[in-house]
């Protein structure tokens, strides 16, 4: 990295180019509509982990059926996860409702106005904190996510590794003496955008017409495919399973999921931790004494998550008549419409 006063002439250099950059090119987005902190908090959680193309169908229905926070107060889980069913990271709902239901009880209305009121919500970080605090409220705070790390590490010619949460410290405490007053919301989305649109995480930067190439030491010592730094995740845990679609006339068997661990609470298709093939399936369907009239393979599916990858055996089984006292049975429009299925098991129910 460069010494301290180069480091301070190539930020303030930086910043006024950002901003009149993103006051030309920002996208229409629906939550830059206004300053709601309501808004920018909901749009900020789906947004981790989420594409912005993927985000914003899911950000417009919510906000119709969601509108405030004494209605994410109230709302019944299984509707609330109903409306996230897809975004993965079910978490992520969950801490929107008790954060909600801790204000409301709080005899608030709307979310805090400081950095440090924020940071004490459920699943709110630094990050999360910086972007409501600066956008809504105009605090003087950084958000220093991976796209912001990614860019400052190529501008400042920077070898730190952006996956150590010392270097995201440390770069919240960099940033934090150039958030210009009034200006500070603008330059945190300013970032987001230039990484989001130019300064991409996958595939080849578009320096070219990226607004701070002229001062960004990656661009300009041919550094581009060496930073940033990021030590590489630990390889996926892959967990085979076995999932059967129980069918009677025109329902189907679901169950719901522990209210704990990986994808708490949601519904799932009756499944088991193994592999087997079609023979296979009939004897254990034997040994459970289910009866059936037909069954069929429907497909192998993988579904990946942040440490984990599933692999399943899809099996389409109708049954002679129900299994009793084990399963919620539903037609394919109530599940549709009602029960939240993980995309892990959604996927086995197109092909049907």
């Amino acid at each position: 990295m460069k010494n301290k006063v180069q480091e301070n002439e190539i930020l303030l250099d930086c910043i006024p180019l950002l901003l009149k950059w993103y006051d030309t090119h920002k996208r229409d987005l629906p939550w830059r509509k206004d300053k709601n902190a309501y808004h920018i908090w909901i749009s900020e959680i789906m947004l981790q982990q989420t594409r912005v193309e993927a985000v914003i169908d899911y950000y417009n229905r919510f906000i119709q059926e969601v509108p405030d926070l004494q209605t994410l107060a109230n709302i019944k889980e299984d509707y609330l996860l109903k409306l996230w069913q897809g975004l993965g990271y079910y978490s992520r709902a969950r801490n929107l409702q008790k954060t909600a239901q801790l204000l409301i009880s709080q005899g608030r209305t709307t979310l805090p106005s400081t950095y440090a009121e924020l940071l004490k919500l459920y699943g709110i970080g630094t990050y999360t904190a910086g972007a409501i605090a600066s956008i809504a409220y105009q605090e003087q705070v950084p958000a220093v996510d991976g796209n912001v790390l990614r860019i400052l590490t190529r501008i400042l010619g920077a070898y730190d590794d952006i996956a150590d949460p010392k270097t995201k410290t440390k770069y919240e405490n960099l940033l934090k003496p150039y958030m210009p007053e009034k200006e500070s919301g603008n330059l945190n989305q300013a970032m987001m955008e230039l990484g989001a649109t130019i300064c991409i995480p996958n595939g080849v930067p578009r320096c070219n017409i990226c607004p701070v190439s002229s001062i960004c030491e990656a661009y300009q010592k041919g550094l581009l495919a060496t930073l940033p730094i990021k030590t590489k995740k630990q390889q996926r845990k892959i967990i085979t399973k076995v999932v059967f679609l129980y069918m009677y006339k025109n329902q189907i068997a679901i169950q719901k999921r522990p209210d704990h661990g990986l994808l708490a609470s949601l519904y799932e298709f009756p499944n088991i931790d193994c592999s087997m093939n079609l023979d296979e399936v009939k004897t254990y369907l034997k040994q459970e004494n289910i009866t059936y009239e037909n069954i069929s393979f429907i497909g192998k599916y993988k579904h990946i998550f942040t440490h984990l990858e599933r692999h399943m055996d899809g099996y389409l089984i109708h049954l002679n008549k129900k299994i009793k006292d084990k399963y919620v049975w539903v037609s394919l429009e109530q599940l549709n419409r009602t029960y939240s299925l993980p995309t892990a098991f959604s996927k086995i129910l197109k092909d049907i």
